[in-house]
């Protein structure tokens, strides 16, 4: 910790402690509106099948149900990328597909009424998994995608938006290797992070065309974009970010949901509350991306990589809002940790008769680095590397360049995180522990014992743009505008902290809008680990901005110069002669300041995040337990200690490090249903089953902001599951080459039970 500072690096009460302890805090479920009605969703039970015919009859006629939709009777509104999938249709693709919306007057009747509407349906042949889907013949999602492949790149990254990786001369690069691996690795358990809090929204439509919500989105202002965009712009929409209760990035885009309370609004007249029930949230909601490589890997004795060559297939399921995104940002971050100068990496984006892809913590980059990374493993065991030392000579190093997201190419000028990785194999033990490839690090009995490490990092911290406000009060108080959610990590406090900082007043006379898009700047959202780098440099700019002009006003009276000013606690002073000052209130009473702050995309620095782990594995039963975890990371600066430590020990869920133990959403592909839909069957780490967790965190300054720090939230999950891989091969002397390591695939990986597929990935 920095003693320069006042707040930045201590330890400090967030805004909301009070509201959050005490259960004041008000989510989308706890708003009361007059005359509310609930909306419920009929949803199909087929995973490919036309409505032949759709009978809301009986359910209009029972009392208390004020409007029954179906797709006959809503606009031609569509979302997605490309934006060709229908609000409501009159075809569906999963299990769970919306087939019709009702509103009534309490939850149960508009329950009651679902079960009153009667749907003929036409059975269409169905497609699972991505090999199959892009086969000739196979079943077609949508006849504006040809074989199922969804058309590449990211509209709003730009005309050259990354969909490939390709540079250099991978024959040429093959030719020089050492060795040369091939193989097929899979992260397909599609887990779903399962916030606590279920997606939902309240929307109230106002004649002619305008409508509010209230949200539960970690990016409310992001659903004011997305969603005049899917209302074919004709619409103007406001947004209220109402506390969210978690997120994990899966919650960063609920246009769906949210155009199905519109329509209900709209028909209605009246405000409309739709809340996914948690069996709805888990086998309707989106999910993390299906991913699967093939691929071949040259490496040097060194560990210097010559060449890559493969194909990365993405299994978007019945529609793609973001995953041509994630494509991009992992086709980025996978240059970030593999310093190669020949790659031929092609992508393929393809729709399956699932749950749509969303964004999961890991973005992209997550799904491709846990397909990739066991392949490098393979290399560097044919090699005799050591992976800690591999990382530490491949993570990217400063004057290093990539493509990022937008295709273009960016120098690196960030840190070299060699030091955290080194500090980090330190605390593990790393040197004592490893034992070599597929070598368990100790053997009592059936269990055996074995490490593993993984690396994750993005330069999306300088992701998108950011605007805020920031207004002084003459009696010295002030208000940070910015369209903020507070999704559970504290950030919004934060930014307070970064602005009380700036003026040196009190971070309890600081205080931040509710997150209104029509009060607020403009604001894309705390994802990518950007609220750091990101919203925390439009806050700290617009501080300074409003420093800068109150220095103006009040230099006059102080008869100096404005760059001669400094200010604490509301006074203004002279920097030479503090006893020449004043308080804010010579601003005048009748007068407020008002800075502006802006930050612009920048993605020339990157973060890095280190993940350590030792399993232990019964060879009789096939159990794996998780026995200890470090997490090695530099952040440039500590804003808060504690937000900081508990993003890090939030590395096992949220499809972290649990994704690769247990954590998995089953699909059966014979139906299209998900088999675990519910908090019993789907498989969660409790207390008692927690391991020790040991962070190492640096503070090495980095050229971002005036406080030198970056974000790391965002990667602190991504690395563990790459790391489990390797620990759970290491300690059975097999390589898997699946997500989760249950009893079953370890048991299959020692040849003592043939496992079963209920998900038609990888087997």
């Amino acid at each position: 910790m920095s003693d320069e500072y006042r707040f930045i690096g201590r330890s400090t009460r967030r805004k909301d402690a009070t509201e959050v302890v005490t259960g004041a805090t008000r989510y989308v479920n706890d708003l009361k509106f007059a005359e509310l009605l609930h909306g419920k969703v009929l949803r199909s039970p087929h995973p490919h099948a036309n409505l032949k015919s759709i009978d809301k009859s009986r359910a209009e006629q029972l009392p208390g149900v004020k409007a029954v939709l179906t797709w006959e009777d809503v606009p031609d509104w569509k979302g997605g990328t490309p934006r060709i999938t229908r609000v409501l249709d009159s075809k569906v693709r999963y299990v769970g597909d919306a087939v019709a919306l009702v509103a009534a007057t309490t939850e149960d009747i508009a329950r009651q009424a679902l079960s009153l509407i009667d749907v003929e349906y036409e059975l269409l042949p169905a497609v699972f998994d991505v090999d199959a889907a892009m086969q000739p013949g196979a079943p077609q999602l949508y006849e504006q995608l040809p074989g199922n492949i969804v058309t590449p790149g990211m509209p709003a990254f730009g005309p050259n938006s990354l969909r490939e990786v390709v540079m250099g001369d991978v024959e040429q690069g093959f030719g020089e290797a050492d060795v040369i691996i091939e193989g097929t690795f899979g992260y397909e358990n599609i887990p779903n992070p399962i916030p606590p809090e279920p997606p939902g929204a309240v929307a109230l439509w106002e004649e002619p065309n305008r409508v509010t919500l209230w949200v539960s989105n970690q990016a409310s202002y992001l659903d004011t974009i997305i969603l005049h965009h899917v209302f074919g712009r004709k619409v103007e929409v406001r947004t209220h970010g109402a506390a969210c209760g978690g997120s994990f990035g899966t919650k960063l885009l609920s246009w769906q949901l949210q155009s199905h309370a519109v329509l209900l609004s709209k028909a209605t007249g009246r405000p409309v509350k739709l809340i996914y029930s948690k069996e709805e949230h888990i086998a309707a909601f989106v999910l993390r991306p299906g991913s699967r490589m093939q691929a071949r890997v040259g490496m040097k004795k060194g560990g210097t990589v010559t060449a890559v060559s493969g194909k990365w297939l993405v299994d978007t399921g019945f529609y793609s809002m973001t995953t041509q995104a994630q494509v991009a940002v992992g086709c980025g971050e996978i240059q970030l940790m593999t310093r190669c100068a020949n790659w031929d990496l092609q992508t393929a984006v393809v729709c399956t008769n699932r749950n749509a892809s969303g964004g999961v913590r890991g973005f992209g980059g997550q799904e491709l680095k846990c397909s990739f990374i066991p392949l490098l493993c393979q290399a560097m065991e044919q090699l005799d590397l050591d992976p800690v030392e591999f990382i530490k000579k491949n993570y990217v190093k400063p004057g290093d360049g990539y493509f990022w997201r937008d295709g273009a190419w960016y120098t690196y000028r960030g840190i070299d995180y060699s030091d955290s990785m080194e500090q980090g194999a330190q605390c593990f033990g790393w040197k004592e522990n490893w034992q070599g490839w597929l070598q368990p690090s100790s053997v009592a009995g059936t269990k055996r014992r074995g490490v593993g490490v993984g690396v994750h990092g993005n330069a999306d911290i300088g992701e998108d743009s950011s605007e805020a406000h920031v207004r002084l009060n003459p009696d010295g108080s002030v208000l940070l505008f910015s369209c903020i959610t507070e999704h559970g990590t504290g950030q919004r406090s934060n930014y307070v902290k970064m602005v009380a900082e700036v003026l040196q007043v009190p971070m309890e006379r600081v205080s931040i809008t509710d997150a209104d898009s029509q009060i607020n700047p403009f604001e894309y959202g705390p994802f990518g680990s950007r609220g750091t780098y990101a919203i925390g440099s439009a806050a700290i700019r617009a501080a300074e901005d409003a420093r800068r002009q109150l220095f103006e006003i009040i230099a006059p009276r102080l008869k100096a110069r404005p760059d001669e000013l400094d200010t604490a606690d509301g006074v203004v002073f002279v920097t030479a002669d503090p006893d020449r000052r004043t308080s804010w209130r010579a601003m005048g009473h009748e007068r407020t300041i008002l800075g502006y702050g802006r930050f612009d995309p920048d993605f020339t620095l990157a973060n890095c995040m280190t993940t350590f782990v030792e399993v232990e594995v019964d060879t009789e039963t096939g159990k794996v337990d998780l026995l200890r975890v470090v997490n090695a990371t530099d952040v440039g600066q500590i804003i808060d200690p504690p937000g900081l430590e508990g993003q890090l020990n939030g590395c096992l869920g949220s499809s972290g490090i649990d994704s690769a133990l247990f954590e998995e959403t089953v699909l059966d592909d014979r139906t299209g249903h998900i088999l675990n839909a519910n908090m019993i069957d789907y498989k969660w780490r409790t207390f008692s089953e927690l391991p020790s967790i040991d962070n190492v965190v640096l503070e090495t300054p980095v050229d971002s902001n005036r406080f030198k720090a970056i974000g790391v939230g965002e990667v602190a999950t991504s690395p563990g599951p790459m790391a489990i891989l390797m620990a759970v091969s290491n300690a059975i002397g097999v390589w898997l080459h699946e997500y989760p390591a249950t009893p079953e695939r370890v048991l299959k990986a020692l040849g003592r039970v043939k496992a079963r597929s209920h998900t038609g990935g990888a087997a």
